[in-house]
């Protein structure tokens, strides 16, 4: 079949030639007006330093989900029609000009960021904070909801033969990880405190415990994703969080889990939530001294915070965008065997039912830990 091109590469920017491929190509795109819908997107044609994809899995993460109900996360805005996902790995179906270290065939997973790599926060190397990244699945920028996608070949990774479609898809959740890992200095015999029990606590649990942190504990609301946490990180404390309680509270309680010592309580809190409440609880629940790396996304203005509390026992409040230079560790984590985050994965759909995967991930009632759209089609390039 042969596709019209327009909008569909990471720059947004309109092909000059069609594609000719074998199967068509459905897109799940969300609207300006908080609608989600199944569309027919263009293929386009790989330029310079561009690789077309056949793209194998992506993820559903609670960005997608709050572009489809609030259409915004802080400044960025759903303003049109944009093709969501940007947790993707795929096969390289054809090269642009220039492009000499991957070929057709090779399995790779995709860093959804593309950084501008002229400001001085890429020169620095701190290309996660650049203002004018281009970034899979935001809008205007396309994302890895599609069978076919073009993408900067410098930001794709090739993969060893042990690691799965499912587990090439999580190294973007688990690289949002392992720059929170880093930031917030987990370190081998220290206590440490997950806040959040989805699928970034979850990956965090499991890097706690590979980084030989212990105790630790993981919080949430949700006791079956409790349940979950103690099958799948076999050791961790679990700690359901009491909403008739203050947050101070629900810090207390979670302190006697490892001892009620200053000592005791934990040195590092991975809050991977963003909701205020939770912050709260993670700065009250850290020793003084302590550090909390807030990983998860919050409100635009959170009002509460105990400044003083947080001043006088000198905490280290900290925060992280995203990730840089992660895909290399996350592939080595995976393949060789520390982490092992397959049970993650607890539902998969076909891309052609992207609507229902987005339905089942976002009620929690469901009891979903990560959704995966996948697509096993044989698709080729048709000369």
């Amino acid at each position: 079949m042969t596709v019209p091109v327009t909008t569909n590469g990471i720059n947004g920017v309109s092909g000059k030639h069609n594609v000719k491929t074998s199967h068509p190509n459905p897109s799940l795109q969300v609207t300006a007006d908080h609608q989600i819908k199944m569309v027919e997107a263009p293929v386009e044609e790989p330029g310079p330093g561009d690789v077309l994809l056949h793209i194998k899995a992506t993820g559903i993460c609670g960005s997608d989900i709050h572009f489809w109900k609030a259409g915004r996360i802080g400044s960025l805005v759903v303003e049109g029609d944009c093709i969501l996902g940007h947790e993707g790995a795929g096969v390289v179906l054809k090269c642009g000009e220039g492009v000499t270290d991957l070929k057709p065939g090779d399995r790779v997973a995709v860093e959804p960021g593309v950084p501008c790599e002229k400001c001085f926060l890429c020169r620095e190397g701190r290309y996660n904070l650049c203002e004018d990244v281009a970034f899979a699945g935001v809008y205007p920028y396309a994302g890895t909801v599609q069978r076919y996608k073009v993408h900067p070949a410098k930001w794709l990774y090739k993969l060893p033969d042990n690691i799965t479609w499912a587990e090439a898809a999580l190294l973007e959740p688990l690289s949002v990880v392992l720059h929170g890992v880093k930031t917030g200095g987990l370190s081998l015999g220290k206590p440490a405190l997950i806040c959040g029990a989805g699928p970034i606590g979850l990956i965090a649990l499991a890097a706690a415990r590979a980084s030989g942190a212990h105790p630790i504990v993981i919080t949430d609301l949700e006791p079956k994703r409790l349940a979950f946490a103690r099958d799948f990180v076999p050791g961790c404390i679990t700690y359901q969080v009491d909403r008739t309680l203050s947050s101070e509270e629900n810090a207390q309680a979670v302190r006697l889990l490892y001892g009620n010592t200053e000592y005791s309580a934990p040195s590092t809190v991975l809050e991977c939530t963003g909701v205020e409440s939770s912050i709260i609880l993670g700065t009250f629940a850290v020793r003084r001294g302590g550090v909390v790396c807030v990983i998860g996304v919050g409100r635009p203005v959170m009002n509460n915070l105990p400044f003083m509390h947080i001043s006088l026992a000198e905490i280290d409040l900290r925060f992280i965008n995203r990730y840089r230079d992660t895909w290399p560790a996350g592939i080595n984590c995976l393949s060789g065997g520390i982490l092992d985050l397959k049970k993650l994965v607890t539902h998969e759909y076909p891309l052609e039912e992207a609507l229902e995967a987005m339905n089942l991930c976002s009620d929690l009632s469901k009891g979903s830990i990560k959704v995966q759209i996948v697509d096993n089609v044989d698709a080729e390039i048709v000369s």
